[in-house]
């Protein structure tokens, strides 16, 4: 595999923590209660921020040549 097709899948996988951590922020606002409520905020927001920081290092690292 190449540099530049392993780099669009690591920013897919991030794009993807993106939109799963969005869910968790919806469910965790509008859905629960409690302690769950404060669980899944939690892990809404550590995903939200690895995903951040994997587009950071996506962005920042950079053009490939092939």
């Amino acid at each position: 595999m190449s540099q530049s097709l392993i780099k669009m899948w690591i920013s897919l996988a991030g794009m993807g923590l993106m939109f799963l951590s969005l869910g968790f922020i919806y469910v965790s606002r509008f859905k629960l209660k409690g302690i769950l409520k404060f669980v899944t905020g939690l892990i809404a927001y550590g995903l939200m921020i690895i995903s951040g920081l994997i587009i950071l290092f996506v962005v920042l690292s950079g053009p490939t040549v092939d």
